[in-house]
């Protein structure tokens, strides 16, 4: 079935179709009587209107698009509710895309929605993006952009974190008054801003409480199950002696709880494990793992609400502006 047009609305009653368009839009010079009896005609031959040409004639559409890196991840999960529920209360819709760690794909995205008219893009940035341009090239066509968690310090927009520093530094300083001395940290990788703080937060820490800092106890690699269970089977392999695992995030903290286990290691008394984003999984594996919480849903919400206030103008951008959300440790049986 062809789908509905102004048009055919306008030879059902014999108006015009500015007629029609104009009483589909509440204009006020539209006789209450025939505003009515258009809306209800509309109704029952299913008329839908054309996003597309509205959005070209506008000077913002109502569509705000998303980039993640993966959305199967519970925090990227949240993070998408978090916007889509800021977005709907303030009449917009979202369009979700995911770069799968991929920045040929992400650029594609990028290209994508920008065809597709948004107004805006929140974005969190893949694991191999070094180059720029594609996000820069769509601020100077007026695309408002906001990053969140995975961000880009080269452009000036806004940005949406925790203190990924100070979080790692804590769960380092916990896991060395707990009473561990050698410390794995399996990093990711380091042009991620987030990656390099959290690998920078270990690293002071151990420094900070009377420890050399080794080389061999750090492992960077990717941000998979099957990243930790290589990275930690490596430094097995090579014989080095370790007590506890800070790992970059949840699903890398897994994959070395899988491990060790497998190999008979007791946790926490042979190893304890830190992860990263508090993941539902790890209060429900055994032992349940230790985790620093990211507020996902709230960061979600943060990001479309600072993203449509740029977008209506409400909100000018002067230069890069960070909003830095609370983060905490989670304290379970893997420590």
């Amino acid at each position: 079935m062809n789908q509905v047009t102004i048009k055919d609305l306008a030879r059902h009653l014999g108006l015009s179709a500015s007629t029609i368009s104009r009483a589909l839009n509440d204009n006020p010079s539209i006789n209450p009587k025939t505003k009515k009896l258009i809306h209800d005609l509309a109704a029952k031959l299913g008329y839908e209107p054309n996003v597309m040409a509205r959005n070209l004639k506008a000077q913002h559409s109502n569509q705000i698009g998303i980039i993640v890196p993966e959305i199967k991840h519970d925090f990227f999960a949240k993070v998408i509710s978090g916007i889509e529920e800021v977005a709907y209360n303030s009449g917009f819709t979202v369009i979700v895309s995911q770069s799968n760690e991929d920045e040929e794909r992400e650029k594609l995205n990028a290209n994508s929605l920008y065809m597709n008219r948004i107004s805006g893009l929140i974005v969190s940035v893949s694991q191999t993006t070094n180059n720029l341009d594609h996000f820069r090239n769509l601020m100077e066509k007026g695309v408002k952009i906001v990053f969140f968690d995975r961000i880009c310090d080269g452009l000036d927009t806004y940005k949406v974190v925790i203190d990924d520093y100070k979080s790692s530094y804590d769960a380092v300083k916990y896991l060395i008054a707990t009473g561990y001395k050698r410390i794995v940290h399996l990093a990711g990788p380091q042009n991620l801003l987030s990656c390099k703080n959290r690998y920078l937060g270990y690293k002071q820490a151990i420094i900070d409480n009377g420890y050399n800092f080794e080389e061999e106890l750090v492992v960077f690699g990717g941000m998979h199950e099957d990243d930790g269970i290589r990275s930690i089977k490596n430094i097995i392999d090579k014989g080095i002696k370790f007590d506890a695992v800070f790992a970059v995030n949840d699903p890398v903290a897994i994959g070395v709880s899988i491990l060790v286990k497998k190999i008979g290691l007791n946790i926490p008394g042979d190893v304890a494990i830190i992860g990263f984003s508090n993941n539902p999984i790890t209060e429900f594996v055994t032992p349940s793992i230790t985790t620093i919480d990211q507020p996902a849903y709230e960061m979600g919400k943060k990001s479309a609400s600072i993203l449509i206030s740029l977008i209506k103008g409400k909100t000018k951008l002067t230069g890069s502006k960070t909003i830095i959300l609370p983060s905490k440790l989670i304290i379970r049986e893997s420590t």
